[in-house]
């Protein structure tokens, strides 16, 4: 099975992104978690562009270039050579990169030079750049709107010259998948018989939506490595999406015959500490790494996983690095959906009890749109007994709040199993207070994870909708709720997640029990 080598530039091409700035420690840090993800190369900057980036560079290439291959972006200047050539020598697999135009509009327009001129101003770059390091690869900007043959003289040129590694970027994302595949491929044949060592690569651009569909042609035509970025970061519309590109080579592994050495179990993992670093959101509906992702609304959909998850889940939440499938209830939810609710929370109403709450529940979902753990306990609480005695849930009594510069406090009550439960706590800010007085009532060791909030309407009676993942005896819980109220939002999704993690817990406890009496 042909490998294909992944080159992330999140930390060079997505970093361009407006508000994506990311200082020396953050980078370092997020170099670590590629790490992690088992990246083959990374590019971590621009160093000629500042010190800051330089050392940015230079201190990624320190840090994880034991393992990773670690290159750095130049155009087609000694100067750009040379700093790239300082900031990434220290690593073990150190690659200068060179990027100059092909394209007529490149030349003529952002270059002023004739074609010759530029050619040559391609090869002269190698040459030096050879004389400092082994491996060279030369991006052909603009290849997708170059003329064929123009672009392959320059990349004949190049690899006479001594790349090692030829890269054909779809700059401005103008490319479809059919052309572009056709492209890789003649390239590719001519290649090959010039120089079979050297590396094929692509890099595209997503302004018309198909960088992962072009970069995929291109896989499938002879490219031997990808350049991607976490959760598609890039600018304008943004890069060809690292999780997605990995996952259809697994996913469709009998279609494309080639493999990544991705730890997929990272992915969202990766996606979450971007988003923290840069504070750019993903769209929930993101393929992969999106919030809804795995999500499932619709009454049918949720009736079918209920019955096996391969019915319309064609890869498990566990591959990438989720606990599981999540199902969120609404007005389109079906009988089997609400029931599988409102069984795990521990009740278990006959038939005529079951539809006297199920039409209870689409008026309440007619109204909230989405319906969560705290919910469905307060609809069904009033109405069963409990049977989990051995799992009390907590609900949310009161709270207050008060912040302030000095000691931001929260007092809260919480019920559980007929119990009222009070006490406050002093944190860093009126969430951190919050969750800080939640968890002493409960005696729970939990660790947030993460915490979103998200208008989902807009007027004087915004609702907010918060979602968290706790960390509950090494293992993940997500949470969420929605309020015109945040605090009270936050709260109730904390306690979403924590009861989860309670229900998860006693189940495995009754599975170790039903085995040990077996």
């Amino acid at each position: 099975m042909r490998k294909i080598i992944v080159l992330d530039t999140t930390l060079r091409d997505g970093e361009q992104v407006p508000g994506a700035k990311l200082n020396v420690q953050q980078k370092v840090e997020f170099a670590q978690q590629l790490k992690r993800l088992k990246v083959d190369m990374i590019e971590a900057g621009f160093p000629s562009s500042s010190s800051g980036d330089f050392q940015a560079v230079q201190e990624v290439a320190r840090s994880v270039g034991d393992q990773i291959g670690i290159t750095a972006l130049a155009r087609a200047v000694r100067s750009d050579i040379d700093a790239v050539y300082e900031s990434v020598r220290i690593a073990q697999h150190p690659l200068i990169h060179i990027v100059l135009g092909t394209s007529n509009i490149h030349v003529e327009k952002k270059l002023n030079r004739s074609r010759d001129a530029v050619l040559q101003m391609g090869v002269d770059a190698v040459k030096y750049a050879r004389n400092l390091l082994p491996n060279v690869q030369y991006s052909t900007e603009d290849a997708s709107r170059s003329e064929f043959e123009y672009l392959w003289s320059t990349i004949e040129a190049v690899v006479r010259a001594g790349a090692t590694m030829i890269n054909i970027p779809d700059t401005v994302g103008f490319a479809e998948p059919e052309e572009f595949g056709e492209l890789i491929r003649k390239i590719n044949d001519r290649l090959r018989n010039l120089d079979d060592s050297v590396i094929l690569s692509v890099h595209c651009h997503n302004d018309l939506g198909m960088a992962t569909a072009n970069t995929l042609s291109a896989i499938k035509n002879g490219a031997q490595k990808v350049e991607c970025t976490i959760n598609g970061l890039g600018e304008r519309a943004g890069n060809t999406s690292l999780e997605e590109v990995v996952m259809a080579l697994k996913v469709r592994e009998d279609r494309y015959q080639c493999s990544t050495q991705i730890e997929t179990t990272e992915l969202v993992r990766t996606s979450k500490l971007l988003t923290y670093l840069t504070g750019l959101d993903v769209q929930v509906n993101k393929a992969i790494t999106g919030d809804n992702a795995f999500a499932h609304s619709s009454g049918i959909h949720q009736d079918g996983l209920l019955k096996d998850k391969n019915v319309y889940e064609i890869m498990s939440p566990a591959d990438v690095g989720l606990e599981s499938m999540e199902l969120i209830l609404t007005a389109r939810s079906g009988r089997h959906a609400f029931r599988n609710a409102v069984e795990r929370l521990g009740f278990y109403p006959d038939d005529s009890h079951f539809e006297h709450l199920f039409e209870k529940f689409l008026a309440l979902a007619d109204l909230k749109k989405e319906v969560y753990d705290h919910d469905v306990f307060f609809l069904v609480s009033g109405q069963l007994e409990c049977r989990n005695a051995a799992v009390p849930l907590y609900e949310l009594g009161s709270f207050q709040v008060v912040t302030n510069e000095v000691h931001p406090t929260a007092a809260v009550e919480l019920k559980k199993a007929g119990f009222s439960l009070r006490g406050s706590a002093i944190g860093d800010g009126p969430i951190d207070a919050l969750y800080g007085a939640i968890r002493e009532l409960s005696g729970l060791d939990i660790t947030l994870q993460h915490y979103k909030i998200n208008s989902i309407s807009r007027g004087k009676e915004a609702i907010g909708r918060v979602n968290i993942q706790l960390e509950y005896q090494g293992k993940t819980y997500s949470g969420r709720a929605m309020d015109t109220d945040i605090i009270k939002a936050s709260a109730l999704a904390f306690l979403n997640g924590m009861n989860a993690a309670l229900l998860d817990q006693n189940e495995e406890l009754q599975s170790v029990k039903s085995g040990s009496e077996a």
